[in-house]
């Protein structure tokens, strides 16, 4: 039994500016769940070195068709968060 770790807007939002920085006049401190990752400055490479670091900070595995859809803070936290992209074991 493993215990659950959930990744918070907190979480996300490091892990945004340690990986890609941060877009010059956004203010990702706001109320930003509902913004798109382009409208924050985030472009696919920075979305990619994003979920490379959620791999392994939190030993998530996401599906690339589903990050893919993942196009907003909130999305992609429902999507980091649910429990069927847990690491196996056994």
């Amino acid at each position: 039994m493993s215990a659950t770790t959930t990744v918070t807007l907190a979480d996300l939002t490091r892990m945004l500016r340690e990986s890609a920085g941060e877009e010059e006049g956004v203010n990702m401190d706001g109320d930003v769940l509902d913004v798109s990752f382009d409208d924050l400055g985030y472009d696919s490479l920075a979305m990619l070195q994003v979920i490379g670091q959620v791999q392994r900070e939190y030993g998530i595995r996401l599906p690339d068709e589903a990050v893919a859809d993942a196009d907003t803070p909130r999305a992609l936290l429902a999507l980091i968060n649910t429990s069927e992209h847990a690491p196996q074991t056994g």
